[in-house]
């Protein structure tokens, strides 16, 4: 897929993340867990418990402490069903670093509502940012995916690395445009300089949109 036509297609790409976490990224970026856990030095069956399997509810990496960091839960991916959505040779545990190598980004508004409908009557901060400035920054590093990678419900689709995408070699019909809507937007391990990126941040619960905690 040609860079113009994706900026064309998806000027600006969403990450939820957990309230009040803004002040946390603008000083230490968007990190996945696998970055987290390296900064944070976690090593040992503490890592392989966060990294390697599956993650029910949200984790603290050092509750109560200065520097916390907070992991999303993988509720929509149970080992159970994964493991149906993977092909032979590929195994949970292999699938959930690979998740947790990379940060993730919605580029559609409408993917993001139903996730933020799925949390019910929790508040999440939104960040939206803008394609261009990101891949500037990140194209190297930046994968696209046609489906949301973390989710088996409600049927747990197949799935392998080869869902994931450089830019370039992303399937266009002959106009250019995807022959599959891209889904998520992933870069790997980090984007530490991710406050350069962000438009604004707005405090979402379900579809109510509460304010705005942050704009350039």
């Amino acid at each position: 897929m040609q860079l113009e036509k994706l900026l064309q297609r998806y000027p600006y790409v969403y990450h939820m993340a957990e309230v009040g976490t803004w002040p946390s990224i603008q000083e230490r970026g968007l990190l996945s867990t696998t970055a987290s856990l390296d900064a944070l030095g976690i090593a040992g069956a503490q890592r392989a418990a966060l990294e390697s399997a599956y993650r029910p509810e949200m984790s603290h990496l050092r509750p109560g402490a200065a520097d916390d960091i907070v992991l999303r839960d993988q509720r929509p991916m149970p080992p159970n069903r994964l493991a149906q959505a993977l092909p032979d040779g590929l195994t949970t545990e292999q699938w959930y670093r690979l998740i947790n190598s990379k940060v993730f980004f919605w580029v559609s508004p409408e993917r993001l509502s139903r996730l933020l409908r799925s949390y019910g009557a929790s508040q999440h901060d939104v960040l939206r940012v803008d394609t261009a400035s990101l891949l500037d920054a990140h194209f190297a590093r930046t994968w696209l995916c046609h489906m949301n990678s973390g989710n088996t419900l409600p049927i747990p689709h197949y799935r392998d690395e080869t869902i994931f995408k450089r830019i370039p070699d992303y399937p266009v019909n002959r106009v250019g445009t995807p022959l599959k809507e891209v889904v998520e937007l992933v870069v790997d391990y980090s984007v530490p300089d991710i406050a350069n990126h962000v438009v604004d941040v707005t405090r979402v619960q379900g579809d109510a949109k509460l304010g705005i905690v942050w704009k350039r």
